[in-house]
């Protein structure tokens, strides 16, 4: 079963947020750059975590169907891109 604790941050330097997801006691970062905020909710910069958690039970519907198609990037994370949402 794919959980999701309240664990997020944003990395300015990159413009990507996360959330965290555990499955079998396994953390899972998903993570959904500014520009796709942007581009699905009018996010910027300065409100995108405010955004993330507005939206957070679409964006964890997206990522727990990433997690479940196994649609993991090299490091083990799931990137959200438009289209997932």
């Amino acid at each position: 079963m794919i959980s999701f604790p309240k664990l997020e941050s944003w990395n300015a330097t990159t413009k990507v947020a996360t959330i965290a997801a555990t499955l079998d006691k396994k953390r899972i970062l998903c993570r959904i750059p500014l520009k796709i905020l942007h581009n699905k909710y009018g996010a910027t910069e300065d409100n995108a975590m405010q955004s993330v958690n507005l939206h957070r039970e679409v964006i964890q519907d997206a990522a727990r169907e990433l997690i479940e198609n196994g649609h993991y990037e090299k490091d083990g994370s799931v990137l959200i891109s438009l289209s997932n949402l």
